[in-house]
């Protein structure tokens, strides 16, 4: 070959080489950019979601316990049961994360309420997972049933001979609402941690290093009405600031309650306040206008006003007749009843305590 034969050889080797390099380089830039563009718009109860011991903010004794557990590498059957939004879901994963590191995947089996429960998932699903050896040094595989009160009575016996028959390789980590809804041979068989609702205090602290990380600026009465909304769920209250966040990085109360598509406190005891002095129609009327601009059906205001009773300047005794009369009312609309009729109703029974 001769020398201008080589040069336009080793020329246009070299621009091939100089393509596929910037190829590359594309590549890896969009990766860059679909990888940051996924943490920009990660939801974030997975972004604050617990990753180490010391960030759970509430359940010190049930964290301190379970981690002595995980450090020992001897872990019982567990059974998490409160609240939704307490943290029962996030120290199941954090356990799987803390044994297996970056295995957790393989050794982790999780089944929630999207999921069908019934016995042949038990049956099949659940028992060949824990037939199987776990990967790694850790001797044992979990399996997680989420909302395991959602299981019937039937799955739940065919659960305790496969918790029995399976326990030297696998461990079960059941999560529910209500333990009373979980029978007896499988309660006997785990160790219970009672998880409760989060404190004010404990609260305020989530959303004062949610607010920090994300630069936000909350007033004081802004975190009282994401409490008051949340009632110590820390999920519901991270979605609440992420929405409100959407809309303004600077949070205010009349903000948290128009994405919690709530009526103010203050709305709704003015329309019970209207009542008690005999006004009726002006009251029915600033009911509707509330039930219209939030959106609210009869169940959502009737919860709203038995809060707002406790307020009413009336005597203990017909507060507790009409918070009496809330739940009958509840109870009718949740049986199917006209919402209006039932709401004027109500309103007509205030009016009645305000002219004694």
């Amino acid at each position: 070959m001769s020398k201008k034969g080589l040069l336009d050889f080793s020329k246009s080797t070299q621009k091939k080489e100089e393509s596929k390099e910037e190829k590359l380089n594309v590549k890896e830039e969009t990766k860059k950019e679909e990888t940051n563009e996924e943490v920009e718009h990660e939801i974030w109860i997975e972004k604050f979601r617990p990753k180490d011991w010391d960030e759970f903010i509430n359940q010190k004794e049930i964290v301190e316990r379970v981690k002595a557990f995980v450090e020992k590498k001897n872990l019982p059957h567990l059974l998490f049961a409160g609240p939704p939004g307490t943290g029962k879901t996030t120290l199941a994963l954090l356990i799987a994360r803390k044994l297996y590191g970056k295995d957790w995947r393989r050794n982790f089996l999780d089944l929630n309420a999207s999921d069908d429960r019934g016995i042949d998932v038990i049956r099949h699903k659940v028992k060949e997972f824990a037939r199987t050896k776990p990967v790694g040094d850790v001797p044992f595989k979990i399996v997680f049933l989420d909302e395991a009160d959602a299981l019937t009575k039937d799955a739940q016996q065919a659960l305790r001979r496969i918790m029995e028959n399976y326990a030297s390789i696998t461990r079960f980590i059941l999560s529910c609402n209500y333990s009373s809804k979980i029978i007896e041979p499988i309660q006997s068989r785990t160790t219970v941690f009672r998880f409760k609702p989060l404190s004010k205090q404990d609260i305020f602290k989530v959303i004062d290093r949610i607010a920090k990380k994300e630069n936000l600026e909350i007033d004081e009465k802004a975190k009282e009405a994401i409490y008051e909304i949340a009632q110590g769920d820390v999920r519901r209250t991270i979605n609440l600031l992420q929405a409100a966040a959407i809309i303004s990085k600077k949070i205010t109360e009349d903000l948290v309650y128009e994405v919690a598509s709530l009526a103010k406190p203050k709305e709704l005891e003015e329309v019970l306040t209207l009542a008690l002095e005999g006004k009726f129609l002006e009251a029915r009327k600033k009911l509707l206008e509330v039930m219209f601009n939030y959106g609210l059906s009869g169940e959502d205001v009737i919860k709203q006003m038995q809060k707002a009773i406790w307020k009413l300047p009336i005597s203990e005794r017909e507060k507790v007749e009409l918070i009496d009369y809330c739940g009958e009312i509840e109870f009718r609309l949740t049986e199917g009843s006209n919402e209006l009729v039932q709401l004027e109703a109500f309103l007509a029974k205030v009016m009645l305590y305000g002219k004694k």
